[in-house]
């Protein structure tokens, strides 16, 4: 076996507690990732030191827990080496609430602690012997070496116990087999399918953070799939799993769950940012809830509106910050733009930049290749699509929000010699629509002569131009023209 590499500031902590006549070892996940080539994200250390002696060697240490692990902190200048994780060797009694054990007790062997973890490529050791021509030893007692060499995910010991212990654990396996491009083993793959249901005593932040990393592995797609087949899929997501079996029309040779999990496929496949990649998997997620019809001609007339709202629900479910749920569903809302050469004009694309922010057109474009995409055709970026993307530039300097226009709410109050008040954002709303259809207008010349002629006008008609400009907004994001839904592969 090659040497493996081991950061200094880990070295430092073993150094100490084996000069201070404890056993120490490399453990868990970063002795996996070694052992494939891969750089750990963070350093786990087991010994058989308690807590309270582990705190009397690093001074620079806290412990904050039931379950003998101290945070050593080092000087490192690598975010991942901060703090070196020092665990006292422990077993555990059974898990009530299906994620904590009832009560840790502390052990002397390395063996006891290697038999509480989860999987076996997880359940390894590594001994640094100290001096410069000292082997590195690794315990394996349930070959996971073996196990690496043949990418398995096997469960420690029983899997029905792991999984009922810690139901998260199920999955953190479906997570590690999409990040390691690993299978899991049949014996604990079963295990998953049985003890499905009891990932709801899991808190919804802790799935969310497993579900967060399968996103962004290279091999989303296994990962979801993996979920779906599991069982898990239908519990955390349910909105999602809905799309299984669900035939679509003549523009689509894929069920709704295949297209939107093909979609995520092609984004993970060229790492698209996870906001992205959420959005494609999630894109069309309300077309069970709007077919109309079955066979070539059915029917999703406004999937993307109710799509936009489900993902907002089963974002905010699994408590995605408040930021990211906006705009996922934003892309959600409007992945259906329509962008044909000769029919698209720039009064429509200016109208999409407003909606959207000029900040999110490119992943919007993303979004839109990767509907594609998942749908099977040919191309990515037909020349269509590359002109609709050279009209967004054209126009991304054009006005599209109140704040681009020549004249502001002060303007309007000291022309109208009116006080704050809603008249101000009718008449700034009824500029903007005009500015939207012709930015020519956005001179300070043209509003102000507008302002004075709205100024003319009685409430009644003010709120009717207001209420007009709303319908342009409505019109434009339901897109209700049947030939454009035709377009749209949604008809």
């Amino acid at each position: 076996m090659a040497k493996l590499s081991i950061p200094k500031e880990v070295k430092n902590v073993l150094k100490a507690l084996e000069g201070a006549d404890f056993e120490a070892y490399v453990v868990g996940g970063c002795v996996r990732d070694l052992l494939l080539g891969l750089e750990p994200k963070d350093w786990d250390i087991t010994t058989n030191a308690k807590p309270e002696e582990v705190q009397k060697l690093f001074k620079d240490s806290f412990y904050e827990n039931e379950f003998g692990t101290v945070g050593v902190k080092t000087s490192s200048k690598d975010a991942n080496l901060h703090v070196v994780e020092v665990t006292t060797y422990r077993v555990e009694e059974k898990y009530t609430d299906k994620r904590h054990p009832d009560k840790v007790s502390f052990t002397r062997n390395i063996e006891d602690d290697l038999g509480r973890r989860d999987f076996t490529v997880n359940a390894m050791a590594l001994r640094q012997a100290q001096g410069k021509q000292a082997k590195q030893e690794i315990v394996d007692i349930f070959g996971g070496q073996e196990d690496l060499k043949n990418t398995i995910l096997r469960a420690v010991g029983n899997p029905d116990d792991r999984f009922k212990e810690d139901a998260l654990r199920m999955m953190r396996a479906v997570r590690l087999a999409a990040e390691l491009g690993f299978k899991i083993e049949n014996k604990t793959l079963k295990a998953v399918e049985k003890n499905a249901k009891s990932i709801d005593f899991i808190a919804k932040e802790r799935i969310r953070d497993e579900f967060i990393k399968i996103i962004d592995a290279r091999r989303a797609y296994d990962g979801v799939l993996l979920l779906q087949d599991t069982g898990l899929l239908k519990i955390i997501l349910p909105e999602l799993a809905a799309g299984v079996g669900v035939g679509q029309n003549k523009h689509h040779v894929y069920t709704v769950f295949e297209h939107n999990t093909l979609a995520l496929k092609w984004a993970a496949d060229h790492d698209y940012p996870f906001h992205v990649k959420l959005a494609a998997l999630l894109h069309d997620v309300g077309k069970p809830n709007v077919k109309r019809g079955e066979g070539p001609d059915s029917t999703f007339y406004g999937h993307e509106i109710v799509g936009s709202k489900m993902a907002r629900k089963a974002l905010q479910r699994l408590k995605f910050p408040e930021k990211l749920v906006d705009n996922i569903s934003m892309l959600v809302k409007y992945h259906l733009f329509y962008y044909n050469v000769g029919e698209v004009t720039e009064k429509s694309v200016r109208r999409l930049v407003a909606k959207v922010g000029p900040e999110n057109m490119g992943d919007l474009i993303k979004i839109r290749i990767c509907d594609r995409m998942g749908s099977g055709v040919p191309k990515p970026e037909p020349y269509s699509l590359r002109h609709f993307q050279y009209m967004v530039e054209k126009v991304q300097k054009d006005p599209i929000s109140p704040k681009m226009l020549k004249v502001n709410g002060s303007d309007i109050m000291s022309i109208l010699k009116v006080e704050p008040g809603p008249r101000v954002g009718q008449v700034l709303a009824i500029l903007l629509d005009e500015v939207l259809d012709d930015p020519k207008r956005n001179t300070k010349k043209y509003l102000g002569e507008k302002v004075k002629e709205l100024g003319g006008l009685s409430d009644k008609e003010i709120q009717r131009l207001t209420k007009a400009a709303k319908e342009k907004e409505k019109e434009f994001e339901e897109a209700v023209d049947e030939e454009t839904k035709e377009k749209y592969w949604v008809k």
